[in-house]
């Protein structure tokens, strides 16, 4: 049976396993573990997925329609994403089990919730209505969605445990979605600079709790400026981060070969090292 064509049917062997786990005579931390413990693995589980994802190079950004992958199956990266994918789905299955034991759901409920929800909001592909694109698609999903949760506001539904950035990303998405958004990117860059002004004037008055709230109100407008430019906040943080400390190490690597600590060097000596970092391959 090839990869396409496998229909999901060792999941239930998950289940057996887990059931296993957490029966009387099974693992005791498994037996101890809450929702409320099992809270931080799910956080960490899914940023290990995303660690995988951009371990696949170029292949991250091919969709389904496009041509064979460059990676195959046993590359060492797929790999990796398979596996953090069991870590993270075993997140799902342990959660699911405990609800399970209080009779509140099982994950075949799950499943079929989601199967339900996937199926109700793609009348374009389960029943006659007709798009244009993915656009238009995306569109349907939010009225539909409005229908089905209509004493919701508009910002509700987002998780306050997301970190700031993507917070303030999903915020500026649902806001735009009823019309509360600049036209292009102009709006977003001009409140950059304004944000700015307003940061510069706090600072001259020598008030930190401004400041703050100012570099509060910079920050979500960059968010704003990178959603309407199409480009993850997020990611280009986590690119800029790593390539901070990939010179950094550089920096240090030149610094050894003088024999002196990092510290004894001056802060020009350290620029230099820098800048040699920055035009090297991998700067």
């Amino acid at each position: 049976m090839s990869v396409k064509t496998r229909r999901g049917e060792a999941t239930a062997r998950l289940v057996e396993v887990m059931q296993r786990l957490l029966a009387p005579d099974g693992c005791p931390w498994d037996r101890e573990q809450t929702l409320t413990t099992l809270k931080r693995y799910a956080v960490e589980e899914a940023f290990e997925v995303c660690d995988a994802i951009d371990g696949l190079g170029p292949d991250a950004a091919r969709p389904v329609t496009s041509q064979v992958p460059s990676l195959g199956p046993e590359d060492g990266a797929v790999k990796d994403l398979r596996e953090e994918l069991g870590d993270l789905l075993l997140q799902v299955v342990f959660q699911s089990e405990l609800a399970a034991s209080w009779g509140w759901f099982t994950l075949d409920d799950v499943v079929a919730g989601i199967c339900d929800k996937l199926v109700r909001r793609h009348p374009h592909v389960f029943g006659d209505q007709r798009v244009q694109g993915s656009a238009e698609v995306l569109a349907n999903w939010e009225v539909l969605k409005r229908a089905e949760k209509s004493d919701r506001g508009a910002l509700d539904g987002i998780p306050r445990a997301l970190p700031a950035l993507l917070y303030a990303l999903r915020m500026g998405d649902k806001a735009s979605k009823v019309g509360f958004d600049w036209p292009d990117a102009l709006g977003p860059r001009e409140k950059i600079t304004e944000e700015l002004r307003e940061l510069d004037e706090a600072l001259a008055r020598g008030s930190l709790e401004e400041a703050r709230d100012e570099v509060g109100d910079l920050l979500f407008s960059v968010v704003n400026l990178c959603r309407k430019l199409e480009l993850d906040p997020e990611d280009a943080l986590t690119r800029t981060n790593r390539r901070f400390s990939r010179r950094f190490r550089a920096v240090e690597a030149q610094a050894r070969e003088t024999g002196r600590p990092l510290e004894a060097h001056s802060l020009a000596e350290l620029d230099a090292y820098w800048e040699k970092a920055k035009l090297s391959p991998e700067g």
